[in-house]
């Protein structure tokens, strides 16, 4: 049995992919160093803060205007997704409890769903590779949307394909952008510990509902 701090009556649980269900957030700031490293350019130590909750298409337009990269944001995004592609489906592990607790909302009847600024091609790769794919009832992602995070608009296009108020829905999220994007949506928010977001903890915890370092803590033995 499952308990939410604070709040009763939920009907749906979304999470944000990188950092809050998968443990993957290491891999995206390796790639863009090596990346970068491809046009002779040092990745800055503020790019994980600028580029977290952008869409990878507002990534791929971020890079070019900032570091003056020539190559198209489509072929930004192929040259991204081939990179991360062996990484995800082999070395990237869930987050500590997910899959108990992915297994515990189903038997509560509660309606799951991915809400990411990833690609959907990852995210499809990342979630069938765990072999979860067939938990989620909607997965939305970065190539959905207008605005990426933290515009709340990947979360309310998510609970409205579900037909699920906002305040009945609870959302895990691991980056400020993340959590704000779920707020204005109206929903019900828990921070999950990640160590790429450590900076931001404080941060985190102010803008979050509750604070979780495993998905077990949730779960009523």
């Amino acid at each position: 049995m499952i308990s939410f701090p604070g709040i009763s009556g939920v009907q749906a649980v979304f999470f944000d992919l990188d950092g809050s269900l998968v443990d993957s957030m290491w891999m995206w700031s390796s790639i863009d160093e090596e990346y970068l490293g491809r046009f002779g350019i040092s990745a800055p130590s503020d790019l994980a803060e600028e580029i977290g909750g952008r869409s990878i298409y507002e990534t791929a337009l971020y890079f070019r205007k900032r570091f003056g990269i020539t190559d198209s944001p489509e072929k930004m995004m192929t040259d991204w997704n081939e990179m991360a592609g062996y990484k995800y489906i082999n070395e990237v592990p869930l987050k500590p409890g997910a899959l108990e607790f992915l297994g515990c909302c189903k038997d509560q009847k509660i309606q799951l769903g991915v809400a990411t600024s990833n690609s959907r091609d990852l995210t499809e790769k990342v979630l069938s590779s765990h072999g979860i794919r067939g938990c989620f009832d909607v997965i939305m992602t970065g190539n959905d949307v207008k605005k990426g995070k933290p515009a709340p608009d990947i979360y309310k296009v998510s609970a409205d394909s579900i037909s699920v108020a906002s305040e009945a829905c609870v959302v895990f999220e691991d980056v400020p952008d993340g959590i704000k994007a779920a707020k204005a949506a109206g929903m019900y928010v828990g921070a999950v510990e990640d160590e790429f977001s450590a900076p931001f903890e404080e941060e985190k915890r102010k803008l979050s509902d509750f604070w979780i370092k495993d998905y077990r803590e949730l779960i009523n033995k």
